[in-house]
């Protein structure tokens, strides 16, 4: 069971996930030598996870719908989550021991990685290296960027290697440009944007 402190998928997005003090990163297992309760309970999880059923968490610059981690008890060794990055908004300065892939299903920005400038638009993936201090950014004014990030983070706090650091937190005003900017919820297709948009 998550502590009380953890969001909960359908929680509104003003809940802060990542200044959030208590989270689970790693989940206990535990039971009989052969696990057999535990293959169960895995076997009986859903397979499919909806994004109407999982709302966005942050903002006003940079927000994320997380798909899977460990306190949902679906998956132990990979994090699964959706960035949306407000007009000309830009996420987190950080680094963590782990690596990331983050394929950009619409927009266009760039990352920095210890210094070094990488730019990306729709179709590119990026990768964060191990160790890494980075950042996401959105090149574009007008329009939202996306990301889908895969993550291996849990695997490697489950061997121990917990080294991570923030450098500079999420904003917590909108851009000038992103002002009135609201995470995109319902949207069907993230990869195909209506004509004209």
């Amino acid at each position: 069971m998550p502590p009380p402190d953890d969001p909960q998928p359908g929680e509104a997005h003003e809940q802060l996930y990542h200044s959030n003090k208590n989270r689970t990163f790693v989940r206990a297992i535990q039971g009989e030598y052969g696990l057999t309760a535990e293959l169960e309970r895995l076997r009986s999880m859903p397979r499919v996870q909806k994004a109407s059923e999982i709302k966005f968490v942050d903002g006003p610059q940079a927000y994320s719908r997380h798909y899977v981690e460990p306190k949902d008890g679906i998956t132990q060794t990979f994090h699964l989550h959706l960035e949306e990055y407000g007009p000309g908004g830009k996420s987190q300065k950080h680094g963590h021991v782990n690596e990331a892939a983050f394929y950009i299903l619409d927009g266009r920005g760039y990352e920095i990685h210890d210094g070094e400038r990488y730019d990306w638009e729709a179709g590119d993936v990026a990768i964060v290296h191990n160790n890494c201090v980075h950042q996401h950014f959105n090149a574009d004014p007008e329009r939202p960027a996306r990301a889908l990030v895969i993550k291996t983070k849990p695997m490697y706090m489950f061997m121990n290697m917990l080294f991570q650091k923030q450098v500079e937190p999420r904003q917590t005003t909108p851009t000038p440009e992103g002002v009135g900017f609201e995470v995109r919820e319902e949207e069907e297709d993230f990869n195909h944007p209506p004509e004209g948009y």
